[in-house]
């Protein structure tokens, strides 16, 4: 019987299986993935990867492979403008390290986090079986029965489903979420400019949503690209020009000549909570768990933050002889994560309907208040601690450094 089963193959399923079988070498832990072989290759995005999980990539012994490819991001500015103002005023700058000598995030390229985690989870023998995907699940006094689209059934102690916003098997636990369309999409694309951006990450809110450009290496930018639906399907279905000439008029010229050098999609954005993070040996993590709007770069961090807190859980109740996928073990895992989960979606949805609108007063206001924390730079500190996952006081050991 294996011991822990994880549905998804992306950066939280494998990041999971690494922590909990370098921590605990014993545990029999296998990962499926729905997805062909090799399309993880084909992810020309980059993730903004903060403080907090570059200490636990490096715990888990990754990091120093990923550094190479990553751009740290030393300096961000915060602007408020409409689209057609000839000058964007800088309300709000942070220029700050989260701990001594190392930036508070870092792009990394996507293909780069998920080709260090696989070959991390083959090097520990974690058995990936790809192109193969769960279709249900049954869970019993001690174990969890679960029935792959192969045919094939798996008997596990554990079942994790890491397999997105759009899980199937949170829906055939019954677990319930609570779900609001904002009836926005990120246009996601990569684009190649002049002049070096110095590491400088900036977020311009304008009326339609936050239009945000993320270093990369090479004098490029990362964009995720806020617009109302209608208008991101009509930006993807245009040809080259127009969506160059758009691009311009929100990017600007500061960095020179702009050239569009990876594809372009874009996302549906909306709140997704799951009401319960768990359920008879049954836990959720990552997107599955929570999709939250990507004005706080925070999505991909609050999964690593599902791994380290449910790794810690696991590793911690096998250590003492516990059932690793009782109720009583997984309960420390989901009061660990579930108010942090809902107020950072409460956070991050509030943000998004204070700054994703062009009501003059509402801006006069916002803009002032974007003021004030720029001259306190107390407050401006507490902010970028918590932005890099360095403020709290209880969280699990790999965010902190320490292994488990």
């Amino acid at each position: 019987m294996i011991d822990v089963l994880i549905a998804g193959g992306g950066y939280v399923g494998l990041s999971l299986a690494v922590s909990i079988k370098k921590a605990a070498p014993h545990l029999a832990v296998s990962l499926i993935d729905g997805a062909p072989g090799d399309a993880w290759k084909k992810d020309e995005r980059a993730s903004a990867i903060i403080a907090a999980a570059s200490q636990m990539l490096d715990v888990l012994g990754i990091w120093s492979e990923i550094e190479p490819e990553a751009e740290p991001i030393r300096r961000m500015v915060i602007t408020d403008s409409k689209t057609a103002d000839p000058v964007r005023p800088v309300f709000l700058t942070f220029e700050d390290e989260a701990v001594e000598g190392r930036p508070f995030a870092h792009m990394v390229p996507n293909v780069a986090l998920v080709g260090a985690l696989r070959k991390a989870a083959d090097n520990l023998g974690v058995e990936i079986r790809q192109s193969t995907a769960a279709a249900g699940f049954k869970s019993g006094a001690h174990s969890v029965s679960v029935a792959l689209a192969n045919g094939e059934t798996i008997e596990a102690r554990l079942l994790v489903a890491c397999d997105g916003v759009r899980s199937k098997l949170r829906d055939a636990a019954g677990i319930k979420t609570v779900d609001f369309d904002y009836g926005q999409s990120g246009i996601v694309t990569t684009v190649e400019h002049e002049r070096p951006h110095d590491g400088t990450a900036e977020e311009h809110f304008l009326p339609a949503g936050p239009f945000a450009t993320l270093p990369l290496k090479n004098n490029r930018s990362s964009l995720v690209w806020t617009e109302r639906t209608r208008d991101a399907d009509r930006l993807i279905a245009s040809d080259d020009l127009v969506f160059e000439e758009e691009l311009e008029r929100r990017f600007g010229h500061k960095l020179g000549t702009l050239k569009v050098v990876g594809g372009r999609r874009a996302f549906p954005l909306g709140l997704t909570l799951a009401r319960d993070f768990i359920a008879p040996r049954f836990a959720l993590a990552g997107d599955a768990a929570h999709g939250i709007h990507p004005i706080s770069g925070q999505g991909l961090n609050l999964g690593f933050k599902d791994v380290a807190a449910l790794a810690e859980t696991i590793v911690d109740a096998d250590r003492l002889g516990l059932d690793i996928g009782s109720l009583a073990v997984l309960e420390r895992y989901q009061s660990w994560r579930r108010f942090d989960t809902f107020r950072m979606g409460l956070t991050t949805d509030v943000l998004n309907r204070l700054f994703s609108n062009d009501i003059t007063p509402v801006r006069a206001l916002r803009d002032f208040g974007l003021g004030i924390v720029d001259r306190l730079p107390s407050v401006k500190s507490f902010f970028i601690r918590q932005a890099s996952g360095l403020g709290g006081q209880s969280e699990p050991k790999l965010l902190g450094g320490q292994p488990i």
